[in-house]
């Protein structure tokens, strides 16, 4: 396929080629995941890690391409791991949040969304999102960014069930939101840490 990602990929891969020690290896691991080649994000972000193992921008490209394989376990893993070591990782805690999500543990993927909008910083549609979100998992709404008590089931009429088919989809589409938003705001944060 032609294109900007296969010519920056091609550039990237002869750097690494040349130099097998070169962090460049984290930006051509990040460019395989986008082109939405995640094995090869995947090799390449170990073959990496073996030399620079705390690299932690190689650790999310890891983490978030091993998502889009559905390898949640390992993802999880590689994600908790780099917010131990940068707890306000943006990328990794949204990807965490979707491994939450795709388990179908909503509360603990709106506490994540939660941390992501507190890092970000005021956004009133950020907020209702939030407040939706609460909606959809069962928890009681007291602001976004506020804690509550969390509610893992929904109490209906007297006999406790889990969250609807309906309440699922709409959980679903908040979360696929919550993701595109928070891809722009760590586009636009790079744009102005990093500009051309």
């Amino acid at each position: 396929m032609a294109g900007p990602f296969v010519s920056k990929i091609d550039e990237l891969r002869s750097r690494v080629q040349r130099d097998p020690a070169s962090i460049a290896f984290a930006q051509l691991a990040e460019e395989y995941r986008r082109a939405g080649r995640f094995q090869e994000a995947i090799d390449t972000s170990v073959a990496g890690l073996r030399q620079h193992p705390s690299y932690v921008s190689a650790r999310v490209t890891l983490g978030r391409a091993l998502l889009e394989l559905g390898q949640l376990d390992q993802a999880h893993r590689e994600l908790a791991d780099v917010l131990r070591q940068a707890p306000e990782n943006l990328a990794a805690i949204r990807g965490l949040a979707e491994v939450h999500r795709r388990r179908g543990e909503l509360p603990e993927a709106l506490e994540q969304f939660k941390n992501a909008f507190e890092l970000a910083g005021s956004d009133p549609e950020m907020e209702q999102l939030v407040r939706d979100l609460r909606r959809e998992t069962g928890q009681a709404v007291s602001g976004a960014g506020q804690s509550s008590d969390r509610v893992p089931e929904a109490q209906i009429g007297g006999q406790m069930a889990g969250p609807s088919p309906a309440d699922q989809a709409a959980a679903r589409r908040v979360s696929a939101y919550l993701h595109r938003w928070l891809e722009a705001v760590m586009a636009d944060r790079r744009r102005r840490l990093y500009p051309a």
